[in-house]
């Protein structure tokens, strides 16, 4: 079997790319590595980036000039979760509610682990997770 590393990018398809870019960062603090009209390419920490893309405007090829993107989308209400120390969670739910967001659901997982949701502009379910919830985090 050839050698698995983990999951480089994760994408997230949006109304306004703006507001969008703006929760993220004003949440997060991440950084901005690649932006133009149709996409924003966010790191979230070592190896791993978040792709914020405008809704329908990957629906063709993107021609980089080494290779064609192939066409991508997503509607709905999407989920994405971020690890997070177990240590930090309640700095986490302090931050969560200065921002004015609201956290829809804590939930105790089975093997320790704790998971507190909420929403992004679009509706997205965005996940804070601390180890324990799955056997292998």
């Amino acid at each position: 079997m050839p050698t698995l590393t983990g999951i480089l990018e994760t994408s997230l398809y949006v109304e306004r790319l703006d507001r969008a870019k703006g929760f993220y960062r004003d949440l997060f603090e991440l950084e901005i590595l690649v932006e133009d009209e149709r996409m924003c390419a966010l790191a979230v920490c070592e190896g791993q980036v978040l792709l914020l893309f405008k809704s329908g405007a990957s629906r063709d090829g993107i021609d980089t000039g080494g290779g064609v993107i192939p066409p991508h989308d997503a509607t709905g209400d999407l989920h994405i979760a971020f690890a997070i120390p177990a240590a930090e969670l309640s700095r986490w739910e302090d931050r969560v509610g200065r921002l004015g967001i609201e956290i829809e659901s804590r939930v105790g997982w089975p093997r320790g682990g704790t998971s507190i949701y909420f929403r992004d502009p679009d509706r997205h379910l965005v996940e804070l997770a601390t180890p324990g919830l799955w056997s292998n985090y």
